[in-house]
């Protein structure tokens, strides 16, 4: 982290630990979820609002982040029968991603689209064996009207866009979506960041929210890479052999 983005990182982290104390102090979240992609009250009525969508309807191929808030929406799109690309922990390994093909699954799609369960069953795969994307489902702790979107912080989401961006996996034509519990839609701002991508489309247990339209990184931001994190994750080190250390 550069010394000139330390104070919009600060920013970031306090707006984070106000939504995770205001979902806790509502009991709309388990205790302790400090640090994660909060697993809210109502999450499963907001995949199936999700799945009413002309997005969904529209989409054949899903990348989906692998947190428990939007485990209902992974399974309800296996149980449609959309392909769900979802990201190994931590982008770790030379291929990144799970396919979860709906016409090979071994377990209940409940089961199927636990993350834990695409560990020991499903094969992975490079961004080159990967279709195009049509709908991306992910996390957030927070959301504004306008789209801009606060993660949990590690910033693997954001590399996750980046690499299927690069691939021409993502084109104008993906919608980003993300499920959350009202208490998460916020009016304050969010500070955003060059690497930070915009929310097309928010949903709530009860609301359906379509956001203004927004450039979106093109892709990786060598500059925004340390080399500690190049050095953890293959697919970045494999794209930038020759980058000097910081």
């Amino acid at each position: 982290m550069s010394p000139s983005n330390l104070p919009v990182q600060q920013a970031k982290q306090q707006l984070r630990s106000r939504i995770w104390q205001t979902l806790e102090r509502h009991h709309v979240v388990e205790d302790g979820v400090t640090g994660y992609i909060p697993d809210f009250t109502g999450a499963d009525r907001a995949a199936a609002r999700l799945a009413a969508t002309d997005a969904w309807q529209h989409a054949h191929t899903i990348a989906a982040n692998p947190d428990r808030a939007q485990l209902a929406a992974r399974a309800l799109a296996l149980t449609h029968g959309k392909t769900v690309y979802m990201a190994v922990p931590r982008l770790a390994g030379t291929r990144p991603f799970y396919l979860l093909d709906p016409t090979q699954l071994h377990q209940p799609p409940e089961q199927a689209a636990l993350h834990q369960t695409a560990g020991r069953h499903a094969p992975t795969v490079t961004t080159d064996q990967m279709q195009p994307i049509d709908l991306i489902i992910c996390g957030s702790v927070a959301v504004t009207p306008t789209g801009a979107r606060l993660g949990k912080g590690a910033g693997y989401t954001d590399l996750e866009i980046a690499l299927l961006t690069e691939a021409h996996l993502i084109t104008d034509h993906t919608t980003i979506a993300t499920t959350i519990h009202p208490l998460q839609l916020i009016h304050d701002p969010i500070p955003e960041t060059p690497h930070d991508f915009p929310i097309d489309l928010i949903v709530t247990p009860d609301h359906t929210l379509t956001c203004p339209r927004r450039p979106r990184p093109t892709g990786l931001l060598t500059d925004h890479l340390t080399t500690d994190l190049i050095t953890a994750i293959p697919a970045l080190s494999a794209r930038q052999p020759h980058r000097k250390r910081r």
